[in-house]
């Protein structure tokens, strides 16, 4: 073993105890994403990883996010590449195809075990390819931020890949057609059984409705779990909808159905996060 991967290695093993003791002092255990746990392996001395002794952190449970594969890759990431691919250069709207700027495959972490699916990407959305970044988005980033997630370790898609087009002359964002979303589905379809996520959760009436197939009332299924092909789905109210009915029972309901999800998923739970909203509700 050369100087540089002895250094190595005995920093990694002085580093260990200290990320264990932290872990002990954590709600929840430290995380690495997968890319940071690739530009690691890469700058790994190649004689440190070919020892049968190493401490790599992909192989050690206490410090690794457990929906990466402890031995790295499992395939998806090449499929989902390749899907990506196709629904880049998606054709199958004409209408969409001609007023689109950008297809909005979706963004995240693809070892996600909590996906976030939307209706359709808006105007902001379209010019710069990624969902949820304007208002809403941002009203959706301080939920992932409040449940103790990042967007970074979760996945964010929509049913509808393309902003619907705009009838001439009219401006912001108009509701997709049941027949598009029946149309694009199967790309979303493909992508929630490539990342494999635990639960999932649809923002909105009009998320629902494309995931389901079918028409429905939100306060039928607002707070209960539904079934999407074998994976839990939680529906609740779209951020745009807080945005416009800002009173503190209504921004309870999403929180509690955020609750529901978080104990789906095993997450410790704080008395903090079970407090919001719940005195000036009351």
């Amino acid at each position: 073993m050369s100087s540089e991967s002895e250094d190595f290695q005995a920093a990694l093993e002085t580093a260990l105890p200290i990320l264990r003791g932290m872990k002990k002092s954590l709600r929840r255990s430290p995380k690495a994403t997968q890319t940071s746990l690739q530009r690691l392996q890469a700058i790994l001395p190649s004689t440190f990883e070919k020892t049968g002794t190493e401490h790599s952190l992909t192989q050690t449970p206490e410090i690794a996010s457990p929906r990466i594969p402890v031995n790295g890759d499992d395939g998806r990431l090449a499929k989902l590449e390749r899907l990506k691919k196709d629904i880049l250069g998606c054709t199958r709207c004409p209408n969409l195809v001609a007023s689109r700027t950008q297809v909005v495959y979706g963004i995240g972490n693809p070892f996600a075990e909590l996906l976030f699916v939307g209706e359709a990407p808006g105007e902001e959305e379209d010019l710069k390819g990624e969902p949820f970044i304007g208002k809403a988005g941002q009203l959706l980033t301080k939920i992932i931020g409040a449940m103790e997630y990042s967007r970074e370790e979760i996945f964010i898609a929509n049913v509808l890949k393309c902003r619907p087009d705009m009838p001439a002359g009219e401006s912001g964002n108009r509701k997709p057609k049941p027949s598009e979303m029946a149309t694009c589905l199967p790309w979303l379809k493909q992508q929630i059984e490539l990342i494999k996520p635990k639960v999932i959760v649809a923002l909105g009436l009009t998320a629902v409705e494309g995931l389901l197939g079918e028409p429905i009332t939100m306060r039928d299924v607002r707070g209960k779990w539904l079934d999407y092909s074998g994976v839990p789905l939680m529906p609740t109210y779209h951020p745009a909808y807080l945005l416009r009915n800002q009173t503190l029972s209504e921004k309870r309901k999403v929180w509690e159905d955020m609750l529901l999800v978080l104990e789906k998923l095993e997450r410790p739970i704080s008395e903090k996060q079970r407090s919001y909203f719940l005195e000036k509700a009351s």
